[in-house]
């Protein structure tokens, strides 16, 4: 055992705090409570919420079922959501890119957002996508990312935004031809409550939004939840 201060191993007990054997060290005074049980919920628990969540259950019928509280579950996607990139990695490279919008709101209906997302036509799963306004702004974040891809073609509903940025002897405007974007569009409305066009559950914040998507979109690619690392045993320092 060693201070979590000074690193020195002139270690003395001192006394009980709640319960647990409290130590001080003899070279800086600082004292300490060494433990080794964590207290929470399993990872099993973790990985049965989390996957009710991409399932399309919102966080209160999580609660319901699971009795984990659902500000603990909010913490959780949140936790993991922020681990993972905002664009899933790909080696694809599509010579027919898709792009679509998918509109929902955050707070209240009035308050619109859209999610951009592109797709390869024959490939199932969302290779990019962002999260904002209609504008060109926006979507000149996700342009950054697919204008390298120089595909054959880039496939839209024809919404002005897109010419600005698409060449035209490259720009396919037709909904015929947009059948896998709008599936995938379909999925994430599915497969998140938030999502759904007529449902008690919204987004209250960007940040949940866009964490949401992140989780879902590799929920989607690898039909796992990632999971961080158990902590191990760690000593914690009291006044």
């Amino acid at each position: 055992m060693e201070c979590p201060r000074c690193k020195s191993h002139h270690i003395r007990k001192n006394g009980k705090q709640r319960g647990k054997q409290n130590y001080i060290c003899a070279d800086c005074s600082r004292q300490f409570i060494e433990y080794h049980n964590q207290k929470g919920y399993s990872d099993e628990i973790k990985r049965e919420c989390l996957e009710m969540y991409v399932n399309g259950c919102g966080f209160r019928a999580i609660e319901r079922v699971k009795k984990v509280h659902h500000t603990t579950v909010i913490y959780w996607v949140k936790q993991i959501g922020s681990q993972l990139p905002e664009n899933p990695e790909t080696t694809e490279i599509p010579e027919i890119t898709e792009i679509d919008e998918l509109e929902t709101f955050v707070g209240f209906k009035k308050n619109k957002i859209w999610v951009w997302s592109v797709v390869k036509y024959n490939i199932s799963g969302i290779l990019g996508w962002v999260l904002g306004d209609r504008s060109s702004e926006t979507f000149q974040q996700l342009w950054q990312r697919i204008k390298a891809w120089n595909s054959y073609f880039y496939v839209t509903d024809g919404y002005p935004v897109y010419p600005c940025f698409i060449n035209q002897e490259d720009h396919l405007v037709s909904k015929t031809y947009m059948t896998r974007v709008e599936g995938e569009n379909s999925r994430l409305r599915h497969y998140l409550a938030r999502l759904h066009r007529k449902t008690f559950c919204y987004s209250k914040s960007v940040e949940m939004l866009e964490l949401s998507i992140r989780l879902l979109v590799y929920y989607l690619k690898h039909r796992c939840i990632p999971l961080p690392a158990p902590r191990k045993s760690e000593t914690v320092a009291i006044a």
